[in-house]
């Protein structure tokens, strides 16, 4: 067993870390993986980390490896943000620490799992703690690709690109590591279009698989401008529902911990002022978390849309490439006969639009509106 195994379908940028581990000549202070979401970025520093720390090199049983993976080693410190973006506080906090000495392994290991998070600032921070590392201090910076990251902090940076795993490879890791039926397994993966993350949640949760097949029975739907401004209002929808489901409960627990550890009474009417700023502190938290959460699964579903007008336009030219939505064949077709591939196109371009406005702040429902005007479907 190695500490490398779940990091599917990466082998040149396995090879590159393994030989970086192996060969102090191949070793640099920072690294910068990028790669299309679901490609195991963050799986691929955890790895990378745990075979640093381990002293053979990453076996993956030791308890370096084990530790580093699952980020309760001393030495390797995650930063994985919840909100929108890396504030330049936190970034201050890390190069702080990035001077500090390893205290159990021999190296300290940085990894920012959002590096396109950070902010110009953030990054200025950040800057000379990576333009002049301190000796067995690495950095292990994670990104889509390398324009999302500030060019001061990428020219500083060895960059290793990660790949698209394989339908096969996502679904076979599916089955070993969680046991999921492998007809299941691959289905997920093939939705998820091999995103491991999405693709384990879409096998294990059947509302996830619901959601899903709302979103792409939207595109054979819209016919009128009523109909398009009904499809973006479901769509926020959507993206609301699943984000309040999966913070209300968490964010219950978080007040009543924070209430705990201060000592306040929960039943009190009002709060003395230090509370009240505590609590008011980690709701903006929460509200920051919650607005990403809803705007990553608004682009989810994007990316579902657009798999039907791709698997559309696969239909339209006849080759022979698998479809996304094979499930779901009939809204294909249906789609592929009522559309011409230039429209399609044009479908597929407005969706793109409307996910970098939504990326720059454009109101996510005036985003979602213009689109769905351009992807009426002729009756």
């Amino acid at each position: 067993m190695s500490v490398w195994r779940d990091v599917i379908g990466q082998d040149s940028a396995v090879a590159t870390l393994q030989r970086a581990v192996a060969e102090p000549g191949a070793m640099t202070h920072a690294w910068l993986l990028t790669g299309p979401p679901g490609s195991g970025r963050s799986v691929a520093a955890r790895a990378f980390a745990g075979a640093l720390e381990c002293p053979q090199n990453g076996c993956g049983e030791c308890r370096e490896c084990r530790t580093a993976v699952d980020g309760t080693h001393a030495d390797v410190d995650l930063v994985a943000t919840e909100g929108l973006s890396i504030k330049v506080e936190q970034a201050r906090e890390l190069a702080a620490m990035s001077a500090l000495r390893p205290s159990v392994g021999p190296w300290r290991v940085i990894i920012i799992e959002d590096a396109d998070r950070l902010t110009e600032r953030a990054a200025d921070a950040l800057l000379k703690a990576i333009e002049e590392p301190v000796a067995r201090t690495v950095w292990i910076l994670c990104a889509p690709s390398l324009e999302d990251v500030v060019i001061t902090i990428r020219s500083r940076s060895r960059h290793v690109r990660l790949r698209t795993p394989p339908v096969e490879a996502v679904a076979e890791l599916l089955h070993r590591r969680d046991g999921i039926e492998m007809p299941m397994a691959l289905y997920a993966a093939r939705a998820a279009q091999s995103h491991v993350g999405l693709a384990r949640r879409l096998a294990r949760d059947e509302g996830a698989r619901i959601r899903r097949r709302d979103v792409v029975a939207l595109a054979g739907r819209i016919h009128g401008v009523g109909d398009a401004v009904g499809a973006a209002a479901d769509l926020m929808s959507i993206a609301d529902e699943e984000s309040t489901a999966a913070a209300t409960e968490r964010d219950v627990a978080e007040r009543q911990r924070l209430m705990e550890m201060l000592g306040a009474d929960p039943t009190a009417r009002t709060q003395p002022p230090h509370i009240r700023s505590q609590i008011s502190s980690l709701e903006k938290e929460q509200k920051a978390r919650a607005t990403r959460h809803s705007r990553d699964v608004l682009d989810r579903s994007l990316v579902d849309l657009l798999s039907v007008y791709r698997d559309a336009l696969v239909v339209h030219s006849g080759a022979g490439l698998g479809l996304v939505n094979q499930d779901s064949i009939r809204e294909v077709q249906a789609l592929a006969r009522s559309m011409s591939p230039e429209q399609l196109l044009g479908a597929m371009d407005a969706i793109g639009t409307a996910r970098e406005r939504i990326g720059l702040n454009v109101a996510p429902l005036l985003a979602l509106e213009a689109m769905a005007i351009t992807l009426r479907v002729p009756r």
